[in-house]
């Protein structure tokens, strides 16, 4: 029996591994050519110490306290010489993945579709060369390459892990590299590439009632998500606030309905700036956060959205004295040279 292990790195990049039971997350590493820091080896030094975000484990009792307090056992930290994984998990390492020797995992498909859904939104869908081969946490992102050129676009899955296509929500800049290409000269079977998976913005276990919103083509990564709890729903209550410019920015919508009725519990609502939409919510996402079960500030929050989003709604939380347990952001904003360049944090 063997257990799938994600190591998300500081720098966002993501590998997976698979642990055999009884067998350390240090050596499970190290056998699968990846050099976790590491010292002693024997629980004595430190020097391993990481955060499981997800999973069961068992750290034994052959370690000592310098390496690894009560307190920092309790929260979740734990040391991968002495980690023996139970199930399959997350752990957050503390290093770049250039310091473990880790190179980036590069991965080809060939265009499938190319929709443009709205004026401002294209839908990509990739069929991959080797869908086995490409694991990711629902949330995260890559960077795809523009074919003819050397440059990359970051963008976020809106596709669950495991799918035989990767289907990504772009927007679309005139003028943009990406945007471009896409629009005038994509066709499908055309070769594309991309580099990662990357991202701390990805889906923890539902452990309280969640709020997710989204901004624009933000609601990539949060249908990514959404498509792995319909699989598996929780037993606390989602629910989504879809925030566009104006009515004719609103997309998947049918996608929504469809894991709506998939997901006990789950509730959406879609808000539009324009004062004269034809939506009964008009205005920003912050005006209607009142309709979300933010339980008093023991509710998680996952946000995607551009950066003056981010803020407006971390500052109106701050200003109703709400603190949510957990506020899991990805920021994204268009550069002089095309789109989404993701940054995250929780």
């Amino acid at each position: 029996m063997s257990y799938r292990i994600a190591l998300n790195f500081e720098d966002g990049a993501t590998r997976f591994i698979d642990c055999n039971k009884g067998e350390t997350v240090l050596d499970a590493a190290y056998r699968q050519k990846i050099n976790l820091p590491m010292d002693c080896a024997d629980g004595v030094c430190g020097t391993c110490k990481c955060h499981c975000e997800r999973g069961a484990y068992d750290l034994g009792d052959e370690y000592i306290e310098d390496a690894l307090t009560e307190d920092e056992a309790r929260d979740g930290f734990v040391l991968t010489c002495q980690m023996r994984v139970t199930s399959d998990g997350v752990i957050s390492v503390p290093v770049p993945a250039a310091a473990c020797k880790v190179k980036p995992a590069e991965h080809r498909g060939t265009i499938a579709a190319v929709e443009r859904v709205a004026e401002s939104t294209i839908i990509l869908k990739l069929r991959l060369d080797d869908p086995a081969a490409l694991a990711f946490l629902p949330g995260q992102y890559v960077s795809l390459q523009v074919p003819g050129t050397g440059a990359h676009r970051a963008y976020s899955f809106s596709s669950p892990p495991g799918a035989a296509e990767a289907s990504f929500l772009v927007r679309y800049i005139q003028g943009g590299l990406m945007s471009e290409f896409l629009g005038t000269r994509a066709a499908p079977g055309a070769a594309m590439s991309f580099i990662g998976p990357q991202g701390s913005f990805f889906l923890r276990a539902i452990e309280r009632p969640t709020i997710m919103l989204a901004g624009g083509t933000g609601l990539a990564p949060i249908l990514s998500m959404l498509e792995v709890l319909a699989d598996a729903p929780p037993d606390h209550p989602l629910h989504l606030l879809y925030g566009v410019n104006k009515d004719d920015d609103l997309v998947e919508i049918a996608g929504i309905e469809r894991l709506a009725a998939r997901l006990p519990g789950f509730t959406w609502a879609v808000c539009v700036a324009d004062p004269q939409s034809a939506q009964p919510r008009k205005g920003y996402v912050t005006a209607h956060l009142g309709d979300a079960p933010l339980n008093g500030g023991d509710c998680d929050i996952y946000l995607c959205g551009p950066p003056p989003m981010v803020e407006a709604v971390r500052i109106h939380l701050r200003d109703n004295g709400v603190q949510p347990r957990h506020f899991h952001y990805e920021k994204f904003a268009p550069s002089a040279a095309e789109t989404a360049i993701p940054t995250a944090a929780a």
